[in-house]
């Protein structure tokens, strides 16, 4: 099993939307993830309109890749770039330390981490 940035097994993110690179709920990764969707993110509105205008609409349903379309309050592992690009805009939405892949360390500092941090409530 993968581990999370805090060393422990990685926990999922969320089934409801079902998120992630394998739809499976974690926020786990491999080499054909070319996004690395490895962060796990809690929507906001104002992070849902910095995404869309960067050309990632994550609000508008996307049946055919069975995408329901996300709104404020949901988890969505995220790609770490565009994470990044947020905490740059300072748009950054809040994350779940247990929900994001180990991975995400070797980019972005754990002490930046740590300051987005919200209690995994999943």
């Amino acid at each position: 099993m993968a581990s999370n940035v805090l060393g422990d097994n990685l926990q999922p993110c969320s089934l409801n939307p079902v998120t992630g690179f394998y739809r499976n709920g974690l926020c786990d990764t491999c080499a054909d993830d070319k996004g690395l969707h490895t962060v796990c993110a809690v929507m906001t509105d104002e992070f849902l309109k910095f995404s869309a205008e960067a050309g990632n609409d994550l609000s508008t349903p996307a049946p055919e890749y069975q995408f329901p379309g996300l709104k404020a309050g949901d988890r969505w592992c995220l790609c770490m770039s565009r994470w990044i690009e947020a905490l740059n805009a300072d748009v950054a939405p809040d994350i779940v330390l247990e929900s994001c892949h180990i991975s995400v360390t070797e980019f972005i500092d754990i002490e930046v981490l740590k300051k987005y941090a919200v209690k995994n409530e999943l």
